[in-house]
C-alpha cells in the first residue's frame, strides 16, 4: 500500500512522544497489516484479535444505543491495548505499560489514528459516486386542481 511509510512514521513519532507504549500497530477493519511497530508482539496475530475485539465492540455500542464505535480500551494486569479509529477503514492498537496517563493515551492515539485515516484517504483516489446525482432540471410543478363547488 503506497501510504505505509507515512503510516510507519507515524507509528515511530508516537511512540517517541510517549516512551510508556510498548507497540503500536495499523491495521484494516478486517484484520490487515498495514504498519507495525511492535517488538516482541507477532502483528498478524494482534491485527486479527484487533478485528475480532472490534466486532464484539461494535455490537456491544450498537446493542446500548451508544452509536457508531470510536475507541476500545482493555486493561491487563501489566498494562493497556487501546483500540482507536483510523478513517473509515482502518484501526490503530497501542500497547501500553500499567503506569501510562491513560488520557494523554487517548489523546495521541485518537490524534494518531486521525492522522492515519487522513493517510490512507490520501492514498485511495476518490470513486465516482454509483448514484445518480440529483437533477439539474427544476421539478415540474404539480398541475392546479380544479375548483369544485358543493
Amino acid at each position: 500500500m503506497a501510504a505505509e511509510p507515512g503510516i510507519l512514521d507515524e507509528l515511530h513519532r508516537l511512540r517517541a512522544r510517549m516512551p510508556q507504549l510498548t507497540g503500536a500497530l495499523a491495521a484494516s477493519v478486517d484484520g490487515l497489516v498495514l504498519a507495525h511497530d511492535t517488538p516482541g508482539v507477532e502483528p498478524d496475530g494482534l491485527a486479527a484479535l484487533t478485528a475480532a475485539s472490534l466486532g464484539v465492540a461494535v455490537r456491544l455500542s450498537d446493542a446500548t444505543g451508544r452509536g457508531g464505535l470510536r475507541e476500545l480500551l482493555v486493561r491487563g494486569e501489566r498494562g493497556y491495548v487501546a483500540t482507536y479509529a483510523a478513517g473509515r477503514t482502518a484501526v490503530l492498537t497501542l500497547l501500553a505499560q500499567d503506569r501510562v496517563n491513560v488520557g494523554r493515551l487517548h489523546l495521541e492515539g485518537r490524534r494518531a489514528g486521525a492522522r492515519i485515516g487522513e493517510l490512507l484517504e490520501s492514498a485511495v483516489p476518490a470513486r465516482p459516486d454509483p448514484r445518480p446525482g440529483p437533477d439539474p432540471r427544476p421539478a415540474p410543478r404539480p398541475a392546479p386542481r380544479p375548483v369544485t363547488e358543493n
